[in-house]
């Protein structure tokens, strides 16, 4: 679903606003359905001595004639230890707004999402992991008019 909004924010009159409705099947600890671990491939240990907790976010990335990468951030969990790391998530909404600095959402064939999550250690560097498993999703040709989100 795509919306051609007022832009209170910047110098363009209007902007496209993305809404996505989306489902996530993963198992974080064991690299399952498609994600991987961060350890080596005989180690899937991911919450160890030194491991806090897990930031996880739900990404958009994509092209238009302005900008050759645009990222935003559409959904975000906190995973502490003793969290059950298989998420099976169905139905979800944007926990934030997607908005494209123009109208680059409106017929656009390659959104691609992905999740990927950052460890949060006791003490150290904090590295960034992403999944491998990634979906494209094209966006509509047509504004949505109707208030049906």
């Amino acid at each position: 679903l795509r919306k051609n909004v007022e832009d209170f924010t910047g110098p363009r009159e209007r902007s496209d606003l993305g809404f996505v409705t989306f489902d996530i099947t993963a198992d974080i600890l064991n690299g399952k359905n498609g994600l991987q671990t961060f350890w080596n491939k005989n180690t899937l240990i991911i919450f160890d001595w030194n491991v806090k907790q897990l930031f996880l976010y739900l990404s958009a990335e994509y092209s238009t004639k302005n900008n050759a990468l645009n990222q935003v951030v559409l959904w975000d969990k906190i995973m502490l230890r003793g969290d059950n790391p298989r998420l099976s998530l169905k139905d979800m909404k944007s926990k934030y707004f997607f908005f494209d600095d123009g109208n680059g959402l409106k017929g656009n064939r390659n959104i691609t999402l992905t999740l990927s999550w950052n460890v949060v250690p006791n003490a150290g560097i904090l590295p960034l992991v992403t999944g491998s498993g990634h979906v494209s999703v094209p966006f509509p040709d047509t504004y949505e008019t109707t208030k049906s989100y």
